[in-house]
């Protein structure tokens, strides 16, 4: 069963409860701290099966990061859920349309993240 999710996030307090969270309902979980780490990971470990992304990073943010991800063959097919503190009209459409497959934000429900996770996780 593929169920590693990789979190991308540039607060560390953030993939501690993300983590601690995924793990009590039995996900493995890897993380970076950016988008270019992230992608990294990604080219390195071919059992993710679902990336977190935050959108607001440092340096390569959210949006960057899932262009490339979309952009790399080996990597497009990996779907990526954007985790987000930005809740605005259009926050959720501007998500989806960089490519990302769902949308959750911040502070995040957990029932609606897992319910997320269990359509793309096998």
């Amino acid at each position: 069963m593929a169920n590693k999710v990789l979190i991308i996030d540039d607060d560390n307090r953030n993939i501690f409860a993300l983590t601690a969270v995924l793990r009590a309902k039995g996900y493995k979980c890897l993380s970076a701290i950016g988008g270019e780490e992230g992608i990294e990971i990604l080219k390195n470990d071919s059992e993710v099966a679902v990336v977190l992304m935050d959108m607001m990073m440092p340096g390569m943010d959210g949006y960057q990061a899932i262009a490339e991800i979309n952009s790399l063959p080996d990597l497009k097919n990996i779907p990526v859920i954007a985790v987000t503190a930005q809740a605005m009209v259009g926050d959720r459409e501007r998500c989806l349309q960089a490519g990302a497959v769902g949308y959750v934000s911040k502070p995040i429900n957990v029932e609606e993240l897992t319910g997320l996770l269990t359509r793309f996780i096998l």
